[in-house]
């Protein structure tokens, strides 16, 4: 009953991290190194789901992914597939939610890089893609750490977005936060406090941890 939620939240933010690592280094790397159109009105939308209500960001993927929405609706109809009420949708919805903190610890660490150095590889021959592996990116790791354990702590702990476009599935899709909320609401309290204790105890070592490494980066 415990080790059900607990795996598929971990399951769940791995996944989600790993997505807004991908999306978090391309749009961060685009927004610092770019000039793009309505570079403001981009930031602000890859900004907007930290401030706004996770029941309001869980009605809008409810509307696109659902049955009758143009992403859930093609999905089904071509492809048999359905998002909603499955873990796939709590790992769209974490990933949405943690996407910010992911993309602006990597814009931070993309704004700390001088570019002394990029220049200097590339007068020494380097290509674009030899520039950013093996300088810009080296370099904007302390950014890059921040943003995957703050990405990966944000989404163990989501939970209004997850609970709309997923429901609360035991075995499917329960996770930590829903857990705890369904358990409180039907007096389970021993439930309610050990998975409050597992997930606390996780996010202390996470935050922990990170900050552990900066205060040792900095003064190594």
């Amino acid at each position: 009953m415990i080790l059900q939620p607990i795996f598929l939240t971990l399951k769940v933010a791995a996944l989600a991290t790993l997505v807004t690592l991908i999306l978090g280094t391309v749009c961060a790397y685009i927004m610092v190194r770019k000039n793009i159109r309505g570079k403001n009105i981009w930031e602000t939308i890859l900004i907007l789901p930290m401030v706004l209500p996770p029941s309001i960001l869980g009605y809008i993927l409810l509307i696109l992914l659902g049955r009758r929405g143009p992403v859930g609706g093609f999905l089904l109809e071509h492809f048999n597939l359905q998002i909603i009420f499955t873990w796939v949708a709590c790992v769209i919805a974490s990933s949405i939610v943690s996407l910010p903190l992911m993309y602006q610890s990597i814009k931070t660490g993309l704004l700390g890089v001088d570019s002394i150095y990029e220049d200097a590889a590339r007068d020494l021959g380097a290509n674009r893609w030899q520039v950013f592996w093996k300088v810009t990116f080296p370099l904007a790791m302390p950014g890059l750490i921040s943003g995957i354990v703050l990405s990966f702590a944000r989404s163990m702990g989501e939970f209004g977005a997850t609970l709309m476009v997923a429901g609360n599935i035991p075995g499917k899709t329960q996770t930590i936060s829903t857990a705890i909320y369904f358990a409180v609401d039907g007096g389970k309290d021993y439930l309610a406090n050990m998975l409050v204790l597992i997930m606390t105890l996780l996010s202390f070592i996470l935050v922990f941890g990170l900050n552990f490494w900066i205060k040792k980066e900095i003064y190594k």
